[in-house]
């Protein structure tokens, strides 16, 4: 029977010490941990800590984008080489995997991916991701890993995505763990602090976002911590962190691309009407349009959002968009087809 995949995300915070170390104890957990659920899923790593590692051998380091690049150019082999130091002992090897947003936002490129991934598994070797933050030309925000590992949880149908940072999970008023959040709404947004690691991009805004989409294409999401002991495992069953639950909803692979790995292109706002009719899965018409931030071609992706600025659904330009006085020209023109619309 085919493995279910299992993606596992490590944020900088999570495996490295305050001083940008990467913290050998933690990847050594990681590898003991991780080779007992091998027999059982087609796991993917997505490490963080490449910019945490490297930037310590610049001088008078700042943060700029060719600062945190030359950082990561220096740091990814440092952190490759150390979690196949511990990976060694276990017989398991691992393949580096250098991602940039074009290879999910080109289908093509991304089934490429997927054949890779798959031969690996074939062979029992487990591919370590990272942003290819070298030659990226956007800025770092894809490096939020968050983001990758939700791109390659949601495009390779994942059973479960985990996501390490440094806290023991989604922290309540009173600073206790919550240990189960059946949908991520506004109230559950509300939970996440602003703040983020010294080392890190990300936040629990950004893990709770992302958990969020992968609810929503049917894949469990936990949010945990690394020092809990047996972490990963207990993770897997449930047992630690934060477990955000999946929705229970078919959505085509062609569907969970478009909604998760499509370049997101513009932001269309609609009204009242609009919305309600989006979600009950009718095409979107040019005259319930009230706002557009980017000019858009045919066959390009877009957000949609309501009034409030909720976003709730992707879809794929039928006609192009250039401003709003000529979208409200057409009045009863689908700008999107039902077909080509993914509620979130």
């Amino acid at each position: 029977m085919k493995k279910p995949v299992l993606v596992i995300k490590f944020g900088s915070a999570s495996i490295t010490t305050k001083e940008g170390e990467i913290d050998e104890r933690i990847v050594l957990e990681i590898a003991r941990q991780t080779a007992q659920l091998q027999a059982k899923y087609n796991i993917v790593l997505v490490s963080s800590g490449a910019v945490a590692a490297g930037k310590k051998f610049l001088v008078n380091y700042e943060g700029s984008l060719s600062e945190r690049k030359a950082a990561a150019a220096i740091g990814n082999p440092l952190l490759v080489r150390t979690y196949s130091t511990y990976f060694k002992p276990f017989k398991i090897a691992l393949a580096q995997s250098l991602c940039e947003r074009q290879h999910f936002a080109n289908r093509a490129q991304f089934l490429q991916l997927k054949d890779t991934y798959h031969e690996l598994w074939k062979n029992n070797v487990i591919p370590i991701a990272n942003e290819n933050d070298v030659v990226s030309n956007k800025e770092l925000k894809f490096s939020d890993n968050d983001e990758l590992a939700t791109l390659i949880a949601v495009g390779f149908g994942a059973e479960q995505i985990l996501f390490s940072t440094s806290v023991p999970g989604v922290l309540d008023a009173t600073g206790n763990v919550v240990p189960e959040i059946k949908v991520i709404d506004k109230d559950a947004l509300l939970l996440a602090k602003k703040e983020k690691s010294s080392v890190g991009l990300g936040g629990m805004t950004s893990k709770l976002n992302f958990a969020r989409l992968a609810n929503q294409m049917g894949i469990q999401a936990v949010i945990f911590s690394m020092q809990a002991e047996d972490a990963i495992l207990k993770a897997v069953r449930g047992e630690t962190g934060t477990v955000c639950r999946p929705q229970l909803k078919k959505v085509s692979s062609r569907n969970k691309w478009l909604a998760s790995g499509s370049l997101i292109k513009g932001l269309i706002t609609v009204d009242a009407g609009a919305a309600k009719a989006i979600q009950d899965r009718k095409s979107l018409l040019a005259v319930g349009i009230t706002a557009v931030n980017q000019n858009l071609e045919v066959g390009e992706v877009f957000q949609i959002s309501d009034m409030e600025g909720v976003v709730f659904a992707v879809a794929k330009a039928k006609i192009a968009i250039v401003d709003l006085p000529s979208i409200h020209k057409k009045k009863n023109v689908a700008v999107a087809h039902a077909d080509d619309i993914v509620l979130l």
